[in-house]
């Protein structure tokens, strides 16, 4: 399959300090000015707005995914699925931390892990031991989990969580190994940082 590397351009804001002055009270006048400026751009530089994301894992029933955002986020990178603590998640349950290029954060993934343990939502055709699961979920970025650009980031997503598969025959519930799967999360939500 042809991949195209995507990159991601961040914005960043210079701030540049005033000249040398004549006397103490215009330097501590300039130094003040200088500060209110610092403090006025630090407080407007945020980010707010829709952004779309997509995150996928192929052929994978393990913790790792990989993951893309647009919009108001710009960014790639993995993801793994982990326990409030950071500790791996193998039953991807609880949280999605989104380590991107420009920092990272989590979602909470508690709704999506009941959905997909929900037999009933599956569809199986015995015949050719495939199956797929398709529903709709919200995930909400976990508070205070952002670091490097996404330090503040507040907002949630809603996405279709789809997952696809052909099993190993004569088990075709899900229950026995797959011969293919990809597992997809695409969705858009408000997001502020």
């Amino acid at each position: 399959m042809n991949r195209k590397s995507l990159t991601a351009v961040a914005a960043a804001a210079v701030l540049a300090g005033g000249g040398a002055t004549a006397s103490c009270a215009s330097a501590a006048t300039s130094q003040a000015t200088t500060s209110q400026a610092t403090t006025s751009q630090a407080t407007t530089t945020g980010h707010s707005g829709t952004a779309h994301l997509m995150i996928w894992s192929l052929n994978s029933d393990g913790p790792y995914f990989q993951g893309i955002a647009t919009g108001a986020v710009g960014d790639y990178g993995k993801g793994e699925t982990v326990l409030p603590d950071g500790k791996v998640d193998p039953e991807h349950t609880s949280e999605l931390q989104l380590n991107m290029t420009h920092g990272s954060f989590r979602l909470s993934i508690a709704a999506i892990g009941k959905g997909v343990a929900d037999s009933k939502r599956w569809q199986w055709n015995t015949s050719n031991c495939s199956g797929r699961v398709s529903f709709r979920a919200q995930a909400p970025i976990v508070a205070g989990s952002g670091t490097g650009a996404y330090r503040d980031i507040t907002g949630t997503f809603g996405v279709t969580v789809t997952i696809e598969e052909v099993d190993v025959k004569p088990v075709c519930n899900g229950t026995s190994g797959f011969l293919s799967q990809i597992i997809l999360l695409d969705g858009a939500g408000s997001v502020s940082y």
